[in-house]
């Protein structure tokens, strides 16, 4: 079952611990792909939640769903929803009938991020991560929140954190500032008038 929103504010004190002398990031959601999701312990969404949190990510949840394309989305929809950052997903990234994490992903996206893509690939050839160097990952943008799938296996999962935590980190920074500019614009725009309707302060995407 997966939290409601609310619930990913409830962190454990160690990923709170880690991060009081990190610079804010942003808040980030692991999503653990596994069809046996629970007949055996986490540990790879552990480590990836550990990273982050180096990284200066608050990780609101490690949360994990069954490699079928509608709990896949439901859980990527619902971390936009509940405004994260930044998620991160784990598996699913295959040849196999069973590998649809690109396909569930790519369904939300806006926008596709295709160089933290591509610096995944690149990063893996490097290091001979098989996994990762055939990965069918995407990466993107829904909404205000960047979504990047990683194959599951640790070697794939610690290179190819050391490349994308900073890169999102980067894509989060510039989705603040226009939401920034954004709010700014419309407060100027509207000046010390209390004549306006609030329907048109509807800041929803289309």
């Amino acid at each position: 079952m997966l939290p409601e929103p609310a619930d990913w504010s409830d962190r454990g004190d160690n990923v709170t611990a880690m991060n009081e002398d990190k610079a804010h990031a942003g808040r980030a959601l692991v999503v653990v792909i596994d069809d046996e999701v629970d007949a055996h312990p986490d540990t790879i969404g552990a480590l990836v939640s550990e990273l982050l949190a180096e990284d200066g990510f608050i990780v609101d949840a490690v949360v994990g769903v069954r490699s079928d394309v509608d709990e896949i989305r439901h859980a990527l929809e619902t971390a936009v929803v509940g405004g994260v950052d930044a998620v991160i997903t784990l598996g699913g990234t295959g040849a196999g009938l069973r590998d649809v994490t690109p396909e569930a992903t790519e369904e939300i996206l806006d926008k596709r991020l295709l160089g933290i893509e591509q610096a995944i690939r690149f990063s893996a050839i490097g290091a001979s991560v098989m996994d990762a160097v055939t990965s069918r990952g995407v990466a993107g943008i829904s909404g205000s929140t960047v979504i990047v799938n990683i194959a599951s296996s640790r070697a794939a999962v610690r290179d190819g954190m050391s490349t994308v935590a900073p890169l999102v980190a980067f894509v989060v920074n510039e989705l603040s500032a226009d939401f920034d500019e954004f709010d700014d614009d419309v407060l100027a725009e509207l000046g010390d008038s209390a004549d306006f309707d609030e329907a048109d302060m509807d800041f929803s995407r289309n």
